[in-house]
């Protein structure tokens, strides 16, 4: 067991865990941060996408004792009351089916629009493979993803 300061969502939290726990579970189990979901477990559905110093990272491969002092943000870090442009979006253009990726879509692409405010489909695309939607919204994903890049 090791003891973590880890800054999430904009507060220093305090862990104590083995260095090996992956982020997710920190989050889940030991924070109560539940919006980041449980997927596959390999990293590679994108259930469990969240933000290391602004950039789309899968917190189910990413070990505590990696984080250092970089900021971890969540879904539920994203905004307070639910309003990020990307999450109105998401809501405007009805994305969500049985919405269990949709936190980790959602996260993607915050990073995404942060990095590029006006992405092409062909980036959308690019930068969004990795996140698996198993209802296939993904058009109704890019429309979104391109309706908050105007906000």
């Amino acid at each position: 067991m090791a003891k973590f300061s880890l800054k999430i969502n904009g507060k220093i939290r305090q862990v104590d865990l083995d260095p090996t726990t992956p982020v997710l579970w920190v989050l889940r189990d030991h924070l109560n941060l539940p919006g980041t979901k449980y997927g596959c477990g390999i990293g590679m559905c994108g259930a469990c996408t969240v933000h290391l110093d602004g950039v789309a990272v899968r917190s189910c491969q990413l070990p505590v004792s990696v984080v250092n002092k970089q900021e971890v943000t969540t879904i539920e870090g994203l905004s307070v009351t639910g309003d990020h442009p990307v999450q109105q979006a998401w809501i405007d253009h009805d994305v969500a089916q049985c919405g269990y990726c949709q936190t980790g879509q959602i996260m993607s692409a915050a990073a995404l629009l942060k990095s590029n405010p006006n992405p092409t489909d062909e980036e959308i695309e690019t930068s969004m493979s990795g996140n698996i939607c198993r209802c296939g919204t993904y058009l109704r994903i890019r429309e979104a993803i391109k309706s908050a890049a105007k906000k």
